[in-house]
């Protein structure tokens, strides 16, 4: 019965052989993971933040493990657009996967610019909108909290998106997500991705001071599941569902388990991010055990259990 199982779903219009995908920002762009699991057993590959211009990101430390999770201020360091078509876009279509590229700027032109570029580039299917990442000090969560800005830059990157659908990662640090969902559909985003990092930070009490060179940090890993698991289904239940506009769930997804909470919540696709660094292989066991529920179930399809969840 398990191996007639079908795992695949599709994100606006994109076929996947399975819902799983890497998180941006913990998977590098591919070649990193190459000695530890085969990623072409996934569904898609999720590439870290690409910006107009290289950034050499914040200062160091940038990572703090905590209880649970981990505090990163990575800052959005990356090779730059003109690098990563050079270089990295090779690697990538050597994987013979659909490619969502993680986009990021300070400003809406820089957004426009990246996505201008891989509009004509192959094996690119998706644009990730970064509008929500708490660890740089300039752009990023500052469109992501104000629903206005959020659905003019979201238009913005539509129009000029061409053939790659436009996914948009909403924060968490907001006081109602699902406006900032309903911001995003009505500025066209064909999927979002939900949750990105809560802003939280670290205390080396010795000294007396922040541990992490940027002061605050975005905390991710199993402590922030619960509450990923309940944006995804407030968000999938207020906007997504009735717009017919798919989800990636995200938020310490480390097991089957958790992977199936945010399928029942309501997510069509699902990313695996700080788990990879504890192991890597995690994204197959995940895939496999979502294909032995399905088969314990009775299921022939896991698009049978997205957002099937019983509340009442």
């Amino acid at each position: 019965m398990k191996s007639e199982i079908d795992l695949s779903v599709e994100i606006a219009g994109v076929k996947l052989a399975n819902p799983l995908m890497t998180a941006s920002g913990t998977c590098g762009y591919a070649d990193e993971y190459a000695d530890f699991v085969d990623l072409r057993q996934l569904g898609a590959f999720v590439t870290k933040s690409i910006t107009r211009q290289p950034r050499a990101g914040n200062e160091y430390p940038r990572v703090v493990e905590t209880r649970a999770g981990m505090l990163n201020a990575i800052g959005l360091a990356n090779v730059g657009l003109e690098r990563f078509v050079a270089e990295k876009v090779p690697l990538l279509e050597a994987l013979g996967l659909p490619v969502f590229v993680n986009v990021a700027g300070t400003t809406i032109d820089d957004y426009v610019a990246v996505a201008q570029a891989l509009r004509d580039v192959k094996i690119v299917r998706g644009l990730e909108l970064n509008i929500s990442c708490p660890n740089v000090k300039a752009g990023g969560i500052q469109f992501g909290v104000d629903p206005e800005q959020v659905t003019r830059i979201t238009r913005e990157i539509k129009s000029v998106a061409g053939k790659n659908i436009l996914i948009v990662k909403l924060s968490p640090n907001v006081t109602d997500i699902a406006q900032t969902a309903q911001a995003t559909v009505e500025g066209g985003a064909d999927a979002l991705s939900l949750i990105n990092t809560f802003t939280a930070m670290a205390i080396d009490v010795e000294k007396r001071r922040p541990i992490l060179g940027n002061v605050t940090g975005g905390l991710s890993g199993p402590a922030i599941r619960p509450v990923a698991v309940h944006m995804v289904h407030r968000v999938y239940t207020r906007v997504a569902k009735p717009a017919g506009v798919p989800i990636i769930g995200m938020g310490g997804i480390q097991y089957a388990h958790d992977a199936l909470e945010f399928l029942l919540a309501g997510a069509t696709g699902l990313a695996v991010g700080t788990a990879l660094f504890v192991n890597p292989a995690c994204l197959v066991s995940i895939r496999d055990g979502i294909a032995d529920y399905l088969a314990r179930h009775g299921c022939r399809s896991v698009r049978e259990i997205i957002g099937a969840l019983e509340t009442a």
